[in-house]
């Protein structure tokens, strides 16, 4: 199989995983346990490792460039008012903030930076330092 083959059947599957998990999320954002939003906290972990675990796994940004428009995608289709008028995310705190989390979850894994990628700094040649043993510190 080509590469170029392989990789869009990556970012296809990658999408259809981040519908999934948008989709779920924003249903279950509004749960709600007394004060606690739970439904907020644990659909925000679930789409934070999904992204971080399409990102580390793959070593492809595009791949969770692909998850996170899945997800944001099913967020932005299943929040406007269905055919019977029902409206899953409602102009609440918690509904703003949950369209904002996953935005903001998805910008935060898809530009942070690959660390494979930076060059290790390397010492200079006037600042290496050449160890001093404890015998010639004290002159003996």
């Amino acid at each position: 199989m080509p590469n170029w083959l392989s990789r869009a059947l990556s970012w296809i599957a990658a999408a259809l995983v981040g519908v999934v998990y948008g989709a779920a999320g924003t249903i279950a954002h509004s749960l709600m346990w007394g004060p606690i939003p739970i439904g907020l906290i644990v659909g925000g972990i679930a789409c934070a490792a999904l992204l971080v675990a399409v990102r580390a796994l793959t070593h492809d940004r595009a791949a969770a460039v692909a998850t996170a428009i899945g997800m944001i995608g099913m967020l932005m289709i299943i929040s406007g008012p269905g055919p019977g008028g029902s409206v899953i995310v409602p102009n609440t705190p918690v509904g703003q903030i949950w369209i904002y989390l996953v935005s903001g979850i998805a910008l935060l894994v898809i530009a942070w930076p690959n660390l494979k990628r930076v060059p290790a700094s390397t010492p200079t040649a006037g600042s290496a330092q050449t160890p001093v043993s404890p015998s010639t510190e004290n002159g003996s």
